[in-house]
């Protein structure tokens, strides 16, 4: 008897701790730890499982043979030397497209910090110095099995949430870049709601296909970028993803934070809202991390948070969260 109430009694504290650790909302890697090392590099996204993300982030586009490549942008010249390297190789506008390289000849370029191709300047010039040490860019695949793997050897569950990039160029240049993600995807065992997977794209229409012609039962997240129809959005989404300025629009005569209702809007309608994103370097002056969060997190009521410094709001979200 006594062994089983003290069985019962572990089951109890087992099943509290699970349900508030649930409650908790989630933390998202932003390109991986890119506020350390270079986005979207493998070493980026082990770093941030590391730190303690509850999700890693993967951008997605295509290359000349169709595998599908992390990366931000559908150009290559912001973050790799592939103007050095293939100078004859850019389009008419001057830009170096994924699209237009095979796996390997991108996996010979050198990766580095995000910089502005015309100046050569780093966006963020106080993150990792640019063209040091070796980094490379890798493929969808090749990310999801350093997270499983990690997920296996720690004992942990991490999750991903992949972006689908600029599915309407992708078509208009002949390739539906969606059916090789969900493809991907698929085999990798992400297929239902239950997976521990965010799928997320900016084209409303796309996300729309996703869900009702193509039959996906992934949990889907709309990204915007104004305002939408929040109700629409519910009949297909499961949340959103706003920019921050969009929540927290301003601040008023007395310096506190102006609040839009967007958030209030999407929770009536059992969306969740995941903001982007959190950048400790590029605060508006006088603004801390910890009160930026506190608004977001505790006033406002947000769901989770694209962070490219993910220890920092891992520890918000683990110490000062109330719920």
């Amino acid at each position: 008897m006594k062994k089983l109430v003290m069985a019962l009694f572990f089951m109890i504290v087992g099943v509290t701790t699970m349900l508030s650790a649930q409650s908790l909302p989630v933390n998202i890697a932003h390109r991986g730890a890119s506020g350390y090392l270079p986005e979207h590099t493998l070493p980026a996204k082990a770093l941030a499982y590391g730190l303690g993300a509850d999700f890693l982030e993967q951008d997605v586009v295509l290359t000349k043979d169709d595998q599908p490549l992390i990366i931000h942008d559908i150009h290559l010249d912001t973050v790799t030397d592939v103007a050095t390297k293939f100078p004859e190789r850019k389009r008419e506008d001057g830009r170096y497209y994924a699209l237009d390289f095979t796996l390997a000849e991108i996996k010979s370029l050198k990766a580095c910090e995000r910089f502005d191709p015309a100046s050569g300047t780093a966006v963020f010039p106080g993150r990792f110095p640019m063209w040091k040490s070796d980094f490379r860019l890798h493929t969808l695949q090749e990310e999801i099995e350093l997270i499983q793997g990690l997920n296996k050897s720690t004992g942990k569950n991490i999750g991903i949430y992949p972006e689908i990039k600029d599915p309407a160029w992708h078509r208009e240049q002949g390739r539906d870049i969606t059916k090789i993600v969900l493809r991907v995807l698929s085999e990798y065992g992400y297929k239902t709601a239950d997976d521990n997977i965010y799928l997320q794209c900016f084209d409303f229409s796309e996300l729309k296909r996703i869900r009702n012609e193509l039959k996906c039962e992934l949990k889907l997240i709309q990204l915007i970028e104004e305002d939408c129809d929040i109700a629409e959005v519910a009949s297909y989404a499961t949340g959103i993803g706003p920019w921050i300025k969009q929540i927290i629009t301003g601040l008023d005569k007395q310096g506190k934070p102006v609040i839009s209702d967007l958030v209030e809007r999407a929770h009536q309608h059992k969306l969740m809202v995941h903001p982007y994103t959190l950048r400790i370097d590029a605060l508006p002056e006088g603004v801390t991390p910890d009160a930026l969060l506190d608004v977001l997190f505790n006033q406002v009521k947000i769901d989770g948070i694209f962070s490219d410094f993910p220890d920092v709001s891992r520890d918000f979200i683990k110490n000062r969260v109330k719920r």
